[in-house]
C-alpha cells in the first residue's frame, strides 16, 4: 500500500475525492507542517517543515499504485522533472507515527493565504 496525505479536494466528502475513492484501502486523520493557499477550486500547499507554528489537517489514504497513478493524473504530476503542475513529496506527519506522498503547488507568489488549518473549513465557509 501506498500513503499519500491530501488536504484539499481529495478528502473524503470533497468534489475530487471520487477520483480516489476506488483505490482507498483506509483514511486516517494526519497533520503536516505547511501552510494552505487558495488557488479558486483548490488549495495549494507550502511545506514549513521548520516551523512548527504553522501546520495542515487532513486524511493519510492508503492506496494502491493505480489509486497514485489516478491522484498524479488529477494533479497533473507527470514524474520527476517533468512539467508539473503539482510536485510530488515524500513527508512526514507531525506525529512521526505516518510518512507518505503529498502534492505541492511549485509556488505560492501572488496566491491568497487561507486563515487556519483546514481547506474543509475554509471552503464550507467561502460557499455561504
Amino acid at each position: 500500500m501506498i500513503s499519500v496525505f491530501v488536504y484539499g479536494t481529495l478528502l473524503v466528502g470533497e468534489s475530487n475525492h471520487s477520483v480516489a475513492a476506488p483505490y482507498v484501502k483506509s483514511v486516517r486523520p494526519g497533520t503536516i507542517y505547511g501552510r494552505l493557499f487558495d488557488v479558486g477550486p483548490y488549495p495549494a500547499l507550502l511545506l514549513t517543515e521548520g516551523d512548527s507554528q504553522r501546520h495542515v489537517v487532513g486524511e493519510w489514504l492508503e492506496v494502491n499504485e493505480e489509486g497514485l497513478q489516478a491522484m498524479d493524473a488529477l494533479e497533473g504530476y507527470h514524474g520527476p522533472g517533468a512539467s508539473n503542475e503539482y510536485e510530488r513529496v515524500w513527508i512526514r506527519d507531525v506525529s512521526g507515527l505516518r510518512e507518505g506522498w503529498v502534492y505541492i503547488y511549485p509556488t505560492v507568489k501572488g496566491l491568497k493565504e487561507i486563515d487556519g488549518s483546514s481547506w474543509k473549513t475554509y471552503n464550507a465557509g467561502r460557499s455561504k
